[in-house]
């Protein structure tokens, strides 16, 4: 009996032992990663402003300008407010020409109610008048620094780099970096040109529409 209870604490010991080693010796895998995850579309604040020297007679002609070349990227770029900030100080002419450039904003088109102004702590009371808008540019990764592993390997992981070229090519076409952030809503459906599909669909007909005779087969009259 004792023998046998000898043999059984001794097989015992040894199967923790062969556990044990099992435990500490076998390699740890990682944790599996996406390899689309490595480089992903991101965007980098920025600021698009004009500074505009306070004059007595108002705003000049070249000023006019560059507030409408200001609007016309604030609308492209589809920002949120156009903020006007006048220097600090007490100033009358600074603060006159900081609401003629509101005044000159709304009159272009921007509504008012997407026109800030404010002060700022200038060094000067006759400091530019500023106006701008945030901007958000996509960041394009640079390829060439990405670490590249060509050889061989055994973890069945793709290379470091692998995703990095159709990112930046992404970064580099996107019209609207806003649209990374957050995907534009929908515009409704055109409910006329709904209803005529199902009636043509409901009476038999094509409902497509009619293509343009030279684009219909007559590629002997394209233009070389």
């Amino acid at each position: 009996m004792r023998r046998a209870m000898k043999h059984t604490a001794i097989a015992l010991v040894f199967a923790a032992t062969a556990l044990g080693a099992c435990a500490t010796s076998a390699p740890t895998q990682p944790a599996a990663l996406n390899s689309l995850s490595n480089y992903v579309l991101e965007v980098e604040p920025g600021l698009d402003r004009v500074a505009l020297a306070v004059h007595d007679n108002g705003l000049s002609a070249n000023q006019q300008a560059a507030l409408s070349g200001l609007v016309q990227r604030f609308a492209a770029e589809q920002a949120e407010v156009i903020r006007i900030e006048g220097p600090s100080g007490g100033d009358p002419v600074s603060a006159q020409i900081a609401w003629s450039v509101r005044d000159a904003l709304t009159g272009m088109g921007v509504p008012s109610e997407r026109v800030v102004v404010m002060a700022y702590n200038a060094p000067h009371p006759r400091a530019p008048v500023l106006a701008g808008f945030e901007t958000l540019r996509a960041h394009i990764p640079n390829c060439a620094t990405a670490p590249t592993q060509l050889g061989g390997s055994w973890t069945n992981r793709t290379s470091p780099d692998f995703g990095c070229s159709v990112t930046a090519n992404l970064a580099a076409q996107i019209a609207n970096p806003r649209d990374i952030v957050q995907p534009r809503g929908m515009t409704g459906a055109d409910q006329g040109r709904r209803s005529k599909v199902f009636e043509m669909y409901r009476a038999g007909t094509a409902t497509s529409a009619a293509q343009e005779e030279l684009v219909n087969g007559r590629i002997s009259k394209a233009v070389d």
